[in-house]
């Protein structure tokens, strides 16, 4: 099992309301960007779905520069209808649904901090400062 202190939060970047299966996020990785894998451990689809990404044995490819000690987790949706502006785009179902995803995470890793990625790099991404609404777990 592989060392993880950190679990970093993403959003899709993806209009609000528009439903982005796993396998496109997949697809945009893989053939997108030649990556072998999707980018991402675990990814919320908008229904509140929680669908398993890679391995979480296996580093992610979803921040650069933290791949191999953390965990990425990303939800469907974080940009407004107009495709540009970052919001918080979460239905209450995903909400519980990340929720969930990370309790599970925090008790297989009760070391690490959770991060939102635009602590990381210069992005908007995942548009709701996770660091500060999951502190306290």
């Amino acid at each position: 099992m592989r060392s993880i202190n950190e679990i970093i939060i993403h959003c899709s970047a993806t209009r609000e309301g528009q439903d982005i299966p796993v396998e496109t996020i997949k697809k945009w990785h893989t053939e997108g960007r030649g990556w072998t894998d999707i980018g991402y451990h675990f990814y919320i689809e908008l229904d509140g779905t929680i669908k398993k990404g890679r391995d979480i044995d296996k580093s992610g490819a979803h921040c650069k520069g933290h791949n191999r000690n953390s965990i990425g987790v990303c939800y469907c949706g974080g940009v407004e209808a107009d495709g540009k502006t970052p919001k918080d785009t979460r239905t209450e179902i995903q909400k519980e649904s990340l929720l969930h995803v990370l309790k599970t995470l925090m008790a297989m890793f009760p070391l690490a901090t959770i991060y939102s990625h635009n602590e990381f790099a210069n992005k908007a991404c995942p548009s709701f400062d996770a660091t500060k609404e999951y502190e306290d777990l």
